[in-house]
Parts: structure tokens; sequence; C-alpha cells
């Protein structure tokens, strides 16, 4: 796939006020300081698209862009331990929980790992929870570019192992980095591959 285009669309919290569900969408979503920013940013190849900090848990809203102006790339808040108060970190938490559960036009949602670490409860909690709702879900690793490809991919098998001990198969796992652009290609050959076989009477309303 080649990105021709990519344009911010809108940012909210409120599901009803959503763009209309009439295209392929993507939700980017992962722990507060995970890299999503940068990988969406490498995606695009427009830097700056998605705002980048130094400060975890910089997105609050659900920021919308449109690709190639025929599919939606959605940007979600982080989740884990961003500075904000659990009052707010609930907020963030249901209305995350609506918009996966009720976006009619979700075709998958990507699940940001830092490849650094060794698999993690939150990552781990959160991938069972989108199988509790019977989401589509690919697991994309970040920052590989920060150590070793060994050191990488025993941190992939890792997660792997992990992921076997509660799901029968794997979902599509992809390895990036921001820096080298490693992964690019794999992940938007993936989508693309989705959206050619997007149809939208497919779609089911929520009242239906």
């Amino acid at each position: 796939m080649i990105i021709k285009s990519a344009e911010f669309v809108c940012s909210n919290t409120q599901i009803s006020k959503l763009p209309e569900p009439n295209l392929p969408e993507y939700a980017f979503i992962g722990r507060s300081n995970v890299g999503k920013s940068s990988l969406i940013n490498m995606l695009t190849s427009i830097k700056g698209l998605a705002k980048t900090s130094q400060t975890p848990g910089k997105t609050q809203l659900i920021n919308h862009f449109v690709i190639n102006k025929n599919w939606f790339l959605v940007d979600l808040p982080g989740y884990g331990f961003a500075r904000v108060s659990k009052t707010l970190a609930e907020k963030w938490e249901k209305f995350i929980r609506q918009y996966l559960s009720k976006r009619e036009n979700l075709q998958c949602v990507m699940v940001l790992v830092d490849s650094r670490l060794e698999p993690q409860k939150l990552d781990l909690q959160f991938i069972d929870s989108l199988g509790e709702m019977g989401l589509p879900f690919a697991v994309v690793f970040t920052k590989s570019d920060k150590q070793s490809k060994g050191k990488t991919a025993n941190n992939v098998q890792l997660f792997k192992n992990e992921l076997l001990k509660s799901w029968e198969e794997l979902p599509d796992i992809f390895v990036t980095s921001s820096e080298d652009k490693s992964g690019r290609d794999e992940l938007l050959s993936f989508i693309d591959n989705i959206n050619q076989q997007f149809d939208i009477n497919d779609i089911k309303k929520p009242n239906q």
C-alpha cells in the first residue's frame, strides 16, 4: 500500500459524534508509553500527524484520521500508568470500551506492545478483553531498534507463549520500528488485504 494522503478528521469522546462508519477502520492502542504516535507517523510518512510526547497519557480523545480517503486510522488513548486521576482513567476506560464494542466498521484492533519488555500483565489482560468482546486484533511490537534482534525475538516468543495459554491460535503479529521503518510494509499490506474484502453492506447497525 502506498500512502498518498493522511488527513485529520476529528477528536472526541462521544460515540454519537464519530465519523459515519462507511469506511474500514483500524484502532491503534497500547500502554501509554508504547510509542503509538511515532508508529502512526511512521506508517503514514507524515511527521507530526499524531502528536508525540514524553509525557505518557497525552492522547485523551478518540482521534480519527482518514488515509487515502478510503480507510480510517484511529488513535486511541493509552492504557496503563498514565499520570491521571483514577476518575479520569475510569472515564477513559469507559468510552474506549464503548467505542470498541459499538463501532460497526471496526475491522481490527492493533494492540501495540513494547518489544523491549517481557510479557506484561496489562497487555495480556487487554487482549483477553478483546476476546471477550469478540473483536479481531493483531499484536504490533514497537521499538525493535532499541535492542538486539535476538532480544526482540526472545521477548516476542515469550509473549506468544503467554498468549497460547489462553488462545488456541495466535493473532497476526508484527515487529516494527519507527526509527528504521521495519515492519511498515507488512503492516500496511495486512490492512490493505482487509480493505479489499470490506463491504459496507456487511455493516450491522446498532439496532440490528
